[in-house]
């Protein structure tokens, strides 16, 4: 059984509403605050208002690339990761070009990947652990096969990803117990995160998430979660 303070550093709270707006980040990184999430994850375009938000506390803000599609050209995908970490996030969810995946083009999509883990460590700083910037790739299991759900999970392993991320939330599905499960046999004794997002809306399938094998769940839904959960 997880604390409640190691539950909250599990959960990345999300706000990717194409209607949020200025107050609702606001409102989105003082909860987070409070509550000691690992993250906010939000829109490139909030990344510094949740930064100054977010001063003198433990929550790091985290935004998306190539969101939701993942169909940017890799030059698009580089600018987008240098230009977040260059206004202050510390985690980036970048999505794995999945047209190109299922076109077979397995090479494009790791060169894509290798692309973006080196532009994430350039931004960071090599060598600078404190301001070591994560980098997450969401490969939307919701359009893999059982298949293509390991290639996928060994392409971003293999190019240097610290996370695989199940899903975007805007598919036709999200995260699944066996999806978690699958990921981890795919990838093997590795270092590599899992994180579970999509759907994530009660404790019961956020905990089926953590013990199928994920280390961080993303949902819109983490102020309820937090204060619902209760390890006694």
């Amino acid at each position: 059984m997880y604390s409640k303070q190691q539950f909250a550093k599990m959960i990345d709270n999300t706000l990717l509403r194409p209607d949020a707006t200025k107050d609702d980040v606001l409102i989105l990184c003082e909860e987070s605050a409070k509550r000691h999430f690992a993250s906010v994850c939000i829109f490139p375009c909030w990344v510094g208002t949740a930064v100054r938000a977010l001063a003198g506390s433990d929550v790091k803000v985290c935004t998306v690339i190539g969101f939701p599609f993942g169909g940017t050209t890799r030059l698009t995908k580089v600018f987008e990761i240098k230009n977040a970490v260059a206004n202050g996030a510390k985690e980036i969810d970048a999505v794995m070009n999945i047209s190109k995946f299922k076109s077979g083009d397995h090479e494009a999509v790791a060169q894509d990947i290798r692309e973006m883990v080196e532009a994430t460590r350039m931004a960071a700083g090599i060598g600078e652990e404190a301001r070591r910037v994560l980098l997450k790739i969401i490969i939307e299991t919701c359009y893999l096969t059982e298949t293509e759900k390991e290639i996928a999970s060994r392409i971003v392993r293999d190019a240097g990803a610290d996370f695989i991320k199940t899903s975007t939330g805007t598919g036709s599905g999200g995260a699944t117990a066996e999806d978690i499960r699958h990921i981890r046999r795919a990838i093997g004794p590795s270092t590599i995160g899992i994180k579970a997002s999509g759907g994530i809306k009660t404790i019961q399938t956020a905990l089926t998430m953590l013990d199928a094998g994920a280390n961080r769940i993303g949902t819109s839904s983490g102020v309820a979660l937090y204060d619902s959960y209760s390890p006694d």
